[in-house]
This record gives C-alpha cells, structure tokens and sequence, in this order.
C-alpha cells in the first residue's frame, strides 16, 4: 500500500498541513522548507505519510496508510478522508459501529473485501457513485440496507465474514440538483 504512487492533490493535501503547522509555530521556517522540499520530491503515497506523522494524531492526517483491523466494541469508529484501502480489509463490530467513508478513498484493486465479524453491530458504508457493494457472509436475523449507483465496469467493495443481529448499510450521497440535470442532459444525447 505504501509503494502506491501519489497524486498532486495528495502532495498538495500533505503541504496544506505543512503550512498550516508553520503558521501554527509547530515547525521552524527551516523545517517547513525541508519537509516541502520532500512532500513535491515524493513518488508514492509511503513517502508522503511520515512527513506529518508528528504534527497531528492519526484520524486528522492528511492521507491514512493503515491495513491494520478496524474494531470497536460497545461505540463507533470511523475511518474517512484520503486513505488507502487494503485488498482485504478485517472488521469487528460487537455492539458498535464501523463507519467507512470511502468517497476519497484509493482502493488498492478494483475487487476489495470487508472480512466482517458482527455481533450486535453495524457497518455503514459511503461510497462515491459507480462502485458496487455486495453483502456476501452468512447472516443470521442481520439487516442489508444497499442503495448505491453502481457502473458496469465500475469497482466493487465486498462485505464478507459473518454477522449476527446486526446490519449493513450502504449509501451513495445524494447528488446535487445540477449534477442531475447534467445526468438527465447526457443521457438524452
């Protein structure tokens, strides 16, 4: 994950908190030069992380190069924002829920597996529109709530694993008054 090549929005989301922490006086003006020195040197999303590893916790930095499992038990954690999602991805939600916003996201396939273990839990997925979501794990007295958008050729997240007295549900945003009428206009031509 970490090998996977960066975008300019990416070197541009890292030098965003770069600024930010000089203007803060969390970096020298000196530091501030090495760092930005780097972050438009750097080639893959690995190199971009450790450069704000220090200024901030873990959920407010700018890209997340994480496989480790999600967990919760008894509340909620969310993983959102510019992260990477591994090709399989483990989950445990007893009595909690997982939420994972995926709208700025970079699946590392196109066929990506959320391996789930639910008891008494939830998933609550956001996904940005063409991707596919399938609930493929056994379920035991558990709810699929699905509404997505998907394209033919469009990537896939897979929700696998097990769940008992617990629910799924996957949402595409509502789209925006001129984004319809953009739809509408092309399907017409």
């Amino acid at each position: 994950m970490r090998d996977l090549r960066a975008s300019d929005a990416d070197r541009e989301r890292v030098a965003a908190v770069l600024r930010e922490a000089l203007a803060d006086g969390r970096l020298t003006i000196d530091e501030h030069a090495e760092r930005t020195e780097r972050v438009y040197a750097a080639r893959t999303l690995g190199d971009l992380t450790g450069l704000t590893a220090d200024l901030g916790p873990q959920e407010t930095q700018p890209i997340v190069v994480d496989d480790r499992p999600l967990s919760v038990m008894f509340g909620r954690t969310r993983r959102e924002g510019r992260w990477v999602v591994p090709v399989r991805l483990p989950l445990l939600a007893l009595f909690g829920t997982v939420e994972l916003d995926l709208r700025q996201a970079v699946l590392q396939r196109r066929h990506v597996v959320l391996d789930a273990m639910v008891l008494g839990g939830r998933i609550r997925l956001l996904v940005p529109d063409g991707v596919r979501v399938n609930v493929t794990g056994r379920t035991v007295l558990s709810a699929r709530d699905v509404r997505t958008r998907p394209y033919d050729e469009g990537p896939t997240v897979e929700i696998g694993g097990t769940m008992i007295f617990g629910s799924v549900r996957a949402r595409t945003p509502k789209r925006s008054l001129r984004d319809r009428v953009r739809g509408r206009l092309q399907r017409r031509r």
